[in-house]
């Protein structure tokens, strides 16, 4: 005997019962007195329906035992229903145990809603394992029903948020890797992350809010985000922007001339920099590194083959730049970086220093009120604010001047370090 069965009430004339009370005609009453136990209501009082037709008047008149009515509705009193089930013995303990027996245990809603809260409770523990740098987008993604809707149920849900804690705890990944490839690696099935899946998109936007990348549209920016933890769409479109560098033949060619070099990632990978026969490294042990492209043009039209070596991110660390500068970070080289002061800025700084250890270069709250007072831009700060972990007081004070302070601004200051020494 099944649960359900066990549950059903004795004494009933079921067939009695399906004739009298279980016709399609009388449906509403039994899906209005079913709702009304649901909801753990007393059931009395008059379930009334509009326009019914003449079918469901007769099996209504019928059930009661009464002659027509006349009128637009039909009204029928629940105590009377009770009462008729009853007398008759069709059952004995009347109207409740009668809709238990056509339609099933009705739970109240109050332990569905307890059960459906705890099930969804147990759908989101998957989150608790993440990494502490993610605990403020779980607590989001919680609360903002996304994982409802892209899920539905907590069963899918639970097993959609275990896939996407087993993503990210894989990433980075470094080196880059193709994203079908890692979803095959990690996720075992090489479209897991294929666009539009809800794990994808869940993924990304924890992807979004670990690297501070804003949420845009378009194949792009979704090849940036990627990119940004290391999984790659191809791996020629990350590119990093550098000058005078030195490790491979190409690279000491273009030094030589001091041209700017554009290394893909494909690059990095086939061809790294590679340490002399002697096994030592023959990159340089103090690279500084920037923000904006201008700032490097500027620096190989001032210097040429004499400026010392530059790389710049363009923005938001991509894959290649993260895989050139941890390599070189592993084999000995420190870095100085310098960025936007906005809010922008801050967070390509906050992803590069989750990244690789780097040093300010200008970027202080000391070399940030000293060019607000210099008049150097009067651009309005706008954005998200966020924070600047190298330098607390920083954010507080581009909240409070409100100017922003973009890297050509400050370019003179920064051509005079980059000055060669004669």
């Amino acid at each position: 005997m099944t649960e359900d069965a066990e549950r059903l009430p004795a004494g009933v004339d079921e067939e009695r019962l399906r004739r009298l009370l279980g016709s399609p005609e009388l449906s509403w009453l039994v899906q209005r007195v079913r709702h009304r136990m649901a909801r753990e209501k007393p059931l009395t009082g008059a379930a009334t329906l509009t326009a019914p037709t003449d079918a469901q008047r007769r099996a209504a008149e019928r059930l009661l035992g009464r002659g027509p009515r006349e009128g637009g509705s039909l009204t029928v009193r629940l105590e009377d229903v009770d009462a008729v089930l009853r007398r008759s013995g069709v059952s004995p303990d009347g109207l409740a145990a009668a809709i238990v027996t056509l339609t099933g245990p009705v739970d109240p809603i109050g332990e569905q809603r307890a059960r459906e809260a705890w099930a969804w409770e147990q759908a989101y523990a998957p989150l608790r394992l993440l990494r502490s740098d993610l605990a403020e987008w779980a607590a989001r993604v919680t609360g903002n029903g996304q994982v409802r809707r892209l899920a539905r149920t907590p069963q899918s849900a639970r097993v959609l948020l275990e896939n996407a804690v087993k993503a990210l705890d894989a990433l980075p990944a470094d080196p880059a890797v193709s994203v079908t490839a890692f979803a095959a690696q990690i996720l075992g099935d090489a479209h897991a992350l294929d666009d539009g899946r809800p794990l994808t998109t869940v993924v990304r936007s924890a992807v979004h809010a670990w690297t501070g990348l804003e949420e845009e549209k378009g194949t792009r920016r979704q090849r940036e985000v990627w990119a940004a933890v290391g999984l790659l769409k191809d791996d020629v479109s990350s590119t990093v922007l550098t000058l005078n560098l030195r490790g491979t033949p190409a690279l000491d060619w273009m030094a030589d001339m001091g041209e700017p070099v554009v290394l893909t990632l494909r690059q990095l990978v086939r061809q790294p920099m590679a340490p002399t026969a002697a096994g030592e490294w023959t990159g340089p042990q103090l690279i500084r590194v920037c923000e904006n492209p201008a700032v490097l043009a500027a620096a190989a039209e001032a210097y040429g083959p004499e400026c010392p070596p530059l790389v710049c991110v363009q923005g938001q660390p991509s894959a290649a730049a993260l895989t050139l500068l941890r390599r070189m970070h592993d084999q000995g080289t420190a870095f100085l970086y310098h960025g936007d002061f906005d809010w922008g800025g801050l967070r390509i700084a906050s992803t590069l220093l989750r990244s690789v250890p780097w040093s300010p270069w200008r970027f202080t709250t000391a070399h940030y009120r000293a060019a607000v007072a210099s008049g150097l831009s009067s651009l309005d700060l706008t954005g998200i604010p966020t924070d600047a972990p190298w330098d607390p007081s920083l954010a507080q004070s581009l909240a409070e001047l409100g100017v922003r302070i973009e890297e050509e601004t400050v370019l003179d200051d920064l051509l005079g370090d980059l000055k060669p020494v004669r």
